[in-house]
């Protein structure tokens, strides 16, 4: 398909969703709204956010799959961070059956991203087509497996599953003192105390990022992609003088993540292209430099330093 095609197309798909988005504008977090209500507007959001790119991902689209991936870490984040007034027992198999459909997506989702990568550094070299076509067939595999996952019956539990539970779930009647305090909390006093105990979570880790091997480093970009996550999820709370400070920890923790992500990426990469292809076409590009894994190890020291450096 000609690239103007798919370009036109996906300009043509962000433009409806700006349309619907001001038809319907998402509605706002005050800061006494009751921590329950704040909890069902954002996993809502991203839960409509999730199922909207269902459709476009399930016919191969790789930006509708990043996208679909994106709004379900960011459900995932939601859940976690609202986790001691959500618990009861139905959020096990939610979470259970949400770590599923991310196995899922994120398959093909590092495939597209190491393919990217490829594509970037390999244009000129001999061994390239024969490699590409080892990737391609395997994206082509993952995609029919993806495709097969979102059109079941196990997908549609899920989602019927999770939405009312979201808005009804056992956790918002569950009786006693605490969960009802839990749930009338204001958001604004809740949001602050977490947003604090992960921020210092967060930098105490980070300080052993210089040793850190490739899976603590993975479970350290986790922490940081969830901290940013959950500071967006509060937007509307912070004043415009006070959020220019949420703003400037944002940057940072976003460098960070960037740095984190593309290391994160490279150890990924390397991993599909020691198993494929069979035929013994080795990739064309090396995913782990050491130049480029100081260098990215470097940027995101230096942007947790300026976190740090931040009043809470």
């Amino acid at each position: 398909m000609p690239p103007s095609s798919k370009s036109g197309r996906q300009a043509a798909s962000a433009s409806e969703r700006t349309q619907r988005q001001r038809r319907h504008p998402a509605p706002r977090l005050n800061a006494e709204m009751a921590s329950d209500t704040a909890f069902r507007m954002i996993a809502g959001r991203d839960l409509r956010g999730m199922t909207a790119d269902h459709e476009a991902t399930c016919r191969g689209d790789p930006e509708a799959l990043h996208r679909m991936h994106l709004a379900l870490t960011r459900l995932r984040t939601a859940i976690l961070f609202f986790s001691p007034m959500i618990d009861d027992a139905k959020r096990v198999q939610i979470k259970s059956e949400l770590k599923w459909l991310n196995s899922q997506l994120g398959a093909v989702r590092d495939l597209d991203v190491a393919m990217q990568r490829l594509e970037a550094g390999s244009k000129q070299r001999r061994q390239a087509p024969l490699f590409h076509r080892s990737w391609n067939e395997r994206r082509a595999g993952s995609h029919r497996r993806l495709a097969r996952a979102l059109r079941s019956a196990r997908y549609r539990r899920l989602i019927e599953s999770l939405s009312g539970w979201v808005e009804n779930g056992p956790w918002s009647i569950k009786k006693g003192r605490q969960a009802a305090r839990q749930r009338a909390c204001p958001i604004a006093t809740y949001s602050a105390g977490k947003l604090t105990r992960w921020r210092q979570k967060l930098l105490k880790k980070c300080r052993k990022l210089p040793k850190m091997d490739t899976r603590k480093r993975h479970r350290l970009r986790l922490l940081n992609k969830k901290l940013s996550y959950s500071i967006e999820f509060f937007e509307d709370l912070f004043p415009d003088k006070r959020f220019s400070r949420q703003q400037t920890a944002l940057k940072h923790l976003r460098k960070a993540q960037r740095s984190l992500g593309q290391l994160n990426d490279d150890a990924k990469g390397h991993s599909l292209a020691t198993a494929l292809p069979p035929d013994g076409v080795h990739a064309p590009v090396q995913f782990l430099s050491p130049k480029r894994e100081r260098r990215l190890l470097r940027t995101a020291a230096a942007a947790y330093r300026k976190l740090a450096a931040l009043k809470p």
